[in-house]
């Protein structure tokens, strides 16, 4: 559960033109980091006065440059980069084309929406993987406000209050709720595995059976069911078919999410309508009311146990259940609604190859431990978790991040340094920090063993898809994701599920306004181990 920021503002929240990307089951290779070796002094054979000296050579500064780029005239500045990063070029070549403009990765631009929702759409954009961590450093930023950027829903889309992605670590309520939700991930963490299993089991037989009589089917509707329904049950001991939600909820919730990021998604719509309706003007908030309440009153009845907690940590029952209903649906939901299409999607293209060698990983450990899938066992896959890296790596699903500089600031690039003065908005596109060339060999690439060697998890750090790099640990003084961990471990299960179930699969993917369409063409089953 992404509490805070593996969610739906990591969208593809605009459909790219094309994919770059390419998949690649070679071996692992070295990547571009620099090694500093230790220096060593050691005493000569043939004097014990003599001592073998060595230069100590400091690596060399970087050079101070103003960050280029310009904002252009009010309005119509901002404006031309919302048609360039929406229309004219799209989001990835709007960021790539000002890399060679300016010849850097750190520059000046307007992000969407500005105006008229946006009252200040000004940035400094970060685009590598050495400026891009500042974002995390809340000593240096405020997060205050600002999970979707340059603009803020407003709260009658939840509840009345500013919930927890949108408070900043410094104010007094943000330790409250997270404390919180790493309650709620410790409470229900004996349910967590088998109701995945139930759940995705569930979303098995109705691909195979959807399969059966059309030939093919449709991965993301039915993920869309089996992640709500294991939330559901996994944290709140609640099956939502069996409640007077029914099986509403992905619908409400992709509505909600509507009325929040409208000014951020591109939906396929002619461009008249888009730039009226979304990039100009907020949806009114009244027009979800009806069904938000519902989602509201489902959580209200099912987490008893946890908003008497909330009230212990000095959280109104109201703010906590809105806090709950935001965690679950916005960040949760939403980032296993983006993360397990894009999984299919990747894996799927490797073949059958690399699918034998990861269905041989996963069924021999699992046999080993009894035929059963425990937290231990999954350690011991060294293959199965560098795949889920991978993922995250190549097509993270927080994709944007922004940070406000609390002072005067100096943000390093690979190639530059850069005075950011006090005041000023960071923004920093994460799929171009993760495929950074000077720390990723192949970046573009999917290599599904990058991180199985002792090189390959060294580069852990710098995979940073839960607003911090995956060697780090969130806190309630920082801003990476509460669940993190539960988040790699729901990503490892849809792995070792999947192929305990099948040897291999076959799928159609393609874009969609929310990440990748999956298409489902051939299911497999286990034949062997």
């Amino acid at each position: 559960m992404a509490s805070t920021h593996l969610s739906f503002s990591s969208l593809q929240l605009q459909i790219p033109s094309h994919e770059r990307s390419s998949v690649s089951s070679q071996p692992f290779h070295r990547t571009k980091l620099s090694v500093i070796r230790p220096i060593r002094a050691s005493v000569s054979e043939k004097s014990s006065t003599e001592v073998e000296t060595v230069e100590v050579q400091t690596p060399p500064k970087l050079p101070i440059r103003k960050i280029p780029g310009k904002y252009g005239l009010p309005f119509i500045g901002p404006l031309s980069d919302r048609l360039d990063y929406f229309y004219n070029q799209g989001r990835d070549e709007f960021f790539r084309s000002r890399i060679q403009k300016y010849r850097s990765t750190v520059y000046r631009a307007n992000m969407p929406p500005g105006p008229f929702i946006a009252d200040n759409p000004n940035v400094v954009v970060l685009l590598d993987g050495k400026s891009f961590p500042i974002l995390f450093d809340v000593s240096k930023v405020e997060k205050k406000d600002l999970f979707t950027g340059t603009f803020m829903p407003s709260t009658e889309l939840t509840g009345g209050y500013r919930v927890l992605s949108y408070l900043d670590p410094s104010e007094p309520s943000h330790a409250r709720l997270k404390r919180l939700l790493f309650y709620l991930v410790s409470y229900r963490r004996d349910h967590v595995m088998p109701e995945f299993h139930n759940s995705y089991t569930e979303l098995f037989e109705s691909l195979e059976s959807e399969l059966a009589k059309k030939g093919k089917a449709d991965f993301v509707q039915a993920n869309d069911q089996a992640a709500f329904n294991f939330l559901g049950r996994a944290l709140y001991g609640t099956n939502p078919p069996d409640t007077k939600l029914g099986r509403d909820g992905p619908k409400i919730v992709g509505k909600w999410v509507l009325f929040q990021l409208g000014p951020l998604l591109k939906l396929g719509l002619p461009q008249f309508i888009e730039e009226a309706m979304l990039h100009s003007f907020r949806l009114p908030p009244f027009f979800i009311k009806r069904d938000y309440q519902r989602l509201y009153e489902f959580f209200y009845e099912s987490s008893t146990k946890v908003l008497d907690e909330g009230e212990k940590l000095g959280i109104s029952r109201d703010e906590a259940c809105h806090n709950l209903l935001f965690a679950t649906c916005f960040n949760s939901f939403g980032g296993m609604k983006i993360l397990f299409p894009n999984m299919i999607k990747w894996i799927g293209r490797c073949g059958v190859k690399f699918h034998t060698k990861l269905a041989e990983e996963i069924r021999s450990v699992v046999k080993s431990n009894g035929g059963k899938v425990t937290m231990m066992g999954m350690e011991q896959m060294p293959l199965m978790k560098s795949v889920v890296y991978e993922c995250l790596r190549i097509e993270p699903p927080v994709s944007l991040q922004y940070g406000r500089a609390k002072t005067d600031l100096m943000v390093e690039s690979h190639d530059a340094v850069f005075e950011v003065k006090q005041g000023e908005m960071l923004f920093g596109y994460q799929p171009f920090a993760t495929k950074d060339p000077k720390i990723f060999d192949r970046p573009e690439d999917f290599v599904p063993d990058r991180f199985v060697s002792s090189e390959g998890e060294k580069l852990l750090k710098h995979v940073l898809w839960s607003n911090g790099p995956e060697t780090e640990t969130p806190t309630v003084g920082n801003k990476q994701c509460a669940g993190k961990d539960f988040v790699v471990l729901v990503a490892r299960l849809l792995v070792v599920e999947l192929f305990l179930r099948y040897d291999s699969f076959d799928i159609v993917a393609g874009v969609s306004p929310l990440g990748a369409s999956v298409t489902v063409t051939s299911l497999k089953r286990a034949t062997f181990g």
